[in-house]
């Protein structure tokens, strides 16, 4: 009788144990979502205020894990990194041209979108049509590659084309979108996905298009680089909300791309960027990127900023106009959260 139930003890054990070892597998903690025109991360309303970290696949860990520790101690909670990312010649792309996966910087990928995860940080993977992406099959291909891959973890969204309305090698057109969008559903159920904007305040056939034709879940306008646009982000904001309510749908606003500094003879100050962010709360959007990059008025283009991540992190590359948004930046939050 002993020896029988010494036997239903080690067969209960050895079943246990199975189930804990299936529950190891890699999870998600982090859940990004949606809930009407707000986002949720675990199920609370979150406004995502980010940074461009373009070619974080160019650069080592440790770098990576340094201004990952600085963004979460300025109060930042989301990043968007490129899966595409050909700069200063050399190519850290995530898939190649045919959308197949590319190593090391597919696994460099995962590694990210993992420690974000163990964060509580939300990535953004975009992709662009073009020289780092031939075609419609490979653009399928490289969407494939990307949500099979990063499958397990809940803390990422998928901009499927970046700027994909301009009308150059970018452009990706509405009836591919949608085509792309239902790769993803079938693949992913639950991705969350976008397809960005380029330049230009949306229209109300945009909004349509965007949320009722092709079933995006949430916009991501790069609105126009002027001295004017920080003023302007709180009545844009208000009106695309407005075009939805016209519409009976309603989704989150997500300013991905707005202006930064080094691009145009424009280079907006401290003040320029903390009103375009106040715009875009006050305006009842779900986020708002610190937007960075190369330098244009440079020989070597340096600082490149999020744009290469080779020989130094982003916060030490950011000019001191730039410090002083990303130290004051939290702050605009602070009424949201009181109001709530």
């Amino acid at each position: 009788m002993k020896i029988k139930q010494l036997l239903l003890a080690v067969i209960l054990l050895a079943v246990v144990n199975t189930s804990r070892a299936a529950d190891s597998t890699p999870s998600s903690s982090t859940l990004l979502g949606i809930r009407g025109g707000e986002l949720t991360l675990n199920g609370k309303s979150t406004f995502l205020l980010g940074f461009s970290y373009y070619g974080a696949l160019g650069a080592h860990q440790d770098t990576v894990r340094r201004d990952l520790n600085d963004a979460q101690r300025l109060g930042f909670n989301w990043l968007r990194v490129w899966g595409t990312w050909n700069a200063f010649d050399r190519n850290i792309s995530a898939v190649g041209a045919d959308g197949a996966p590319r190593e090391p910087f597919l696994g460099k990928l995962k590694w990210l979108v993992a420690e974000c995860d163990r964060r509580g940080l939300v990535v953004d993977v975009t992709l662009t049509r073009g020289e780092t992406l031939r075609d419609f099959a490979a653009h399928q291909q490289a969407v494939e590659t990307l949500v099979e891959a990063l499958k397990t973890h809940r803390n990422w969204f998928l901009d499927l084309a970046n700027e994909h309305d301009v009308h150059d090698a970018r452009f990706v057109s509405d009836a591919e979108l949608k085509r792309l969008r239902d790769l993803v559903r079938r693949l992913d159920p639950r991705r969350l996905v976008t397809a960005s904007f380029g330049g230009h305040d949306l229209t109300a056939d945009d909004v349509r298009a965007s949320l009722l034709t092709i079933g995006l879940d949430f916009l991501t306008p790069h609105r126009p680089r002027t001295a004017q646009s920080p003023r302007e982000t709180e009545a844009r904001t208000r009106a695309l909300r407005a075009a939805m309510h016209e519409l009976g749908c309603a989704a989150p606003i997500l300013y991905q791309e707005p202006f930064r500094r080094g691009y145009s003879g424009w280079e907006p100050r401290a003040e320029d960027f903390l009103n375009d962010l106040h715009g875009a709360i006050v305006g009842g959007a779900a986020g708002w990127c610190f937007h960075n990059g190369q330098q244009g008025d440079t020989a070597d283009k340096r600082p490149r900023r999020s744009f290469d991540l080779r020989n130094g992190r982003l916060f030490d590359q950011l000019d001191a106009v730039e410090q002083k948004v990303v130290q004051q930046a939290a702050n605009q939050l602070k009424g949201r959260r009181e109001a709530r």
